[in-house]
């Protein structure tokens, strides 16, 4: 099984999750999706737990990836925040998915610790960014940063999650506009 079969999975893996959450890790379902045999991810994740883990890695690490090159091509904080709900809203683009790690909080107690952890690390990257582009903007202090980058993080994740309930897209662009509006986010 070459790297290529193990980027295979971990796309697939991806997918199933945007749309499944942690449950729709389903070996079979996966195997199918990549064209091999169900045996075959055994040999790169040999438990859902280790896939799962992987794949919840992969999701924030391409997240992080994603807003430090927003924030590096030059766009000034205020930008950058008004940008942020785009992120959110590919997935929603995209079959109406929803944030992977999102999902998967959704079923926190299900999970198993390590994948807890990665889920985690995933709301920890997006606040922290957030905070940053908060106070660089002049926004808010320091010290209140963080309790407002939570406040944008729920926020948006909440309105994907009321959008991709009703398959309704536009919808997630007005609940976004009312945090404009309200002075949530930056117009």
């Amino acid at each position: 099984m070459t790297t290529n079969s193990r980027e295979a999975i971990l796309l697939a893996a991806k997918k199933a999750g945007q749309a499944h959450g942690y449950n729709g890790l389903n070996f079979r379902d996966l195997a199918m999706e990549v064209g091999i045999k169900a045996a075959s991810i055994y040999h790169h994740f040999p438990s859902k737990s280790d896939l799962g883990v992987a794949v919840a890695k992969r999701y924030w690490e391409d997240a992080a990836a994603a807003l430090d090159a927003m924030a590096a091509n030059g766009a000034n904080p205020i930008a950058c925040l008004r940008q942020y709900p785009g992120t959110f809203r590919t997935a929603l683009e995209t079959d109406n998915r929803m944030c992977m790690c999102s999902f998967m909080a959704s079923e926190y107690d299900d999970l198993p610790e390590e994948v807890q952890k990665e889920v985690q690390v995933f709301t920890m990257v997006n606040v922290s960014w957030l905070s940053k582009c908060l106070v660089a903007a002049g926004i808010v202090k320091p010290e209140e940063a963080e309790k407002r980058g939570y406040a944008i993080f729920a926020a948006i994740a909440g309105a994907q999650l009321v959008a991709r309930g009703r398959s309704e897209i536009s919808l997630y662009d007005a609940i976004v506009d009312g945090y404009r509006s309200s002075g949530l986010l930056p117009e």
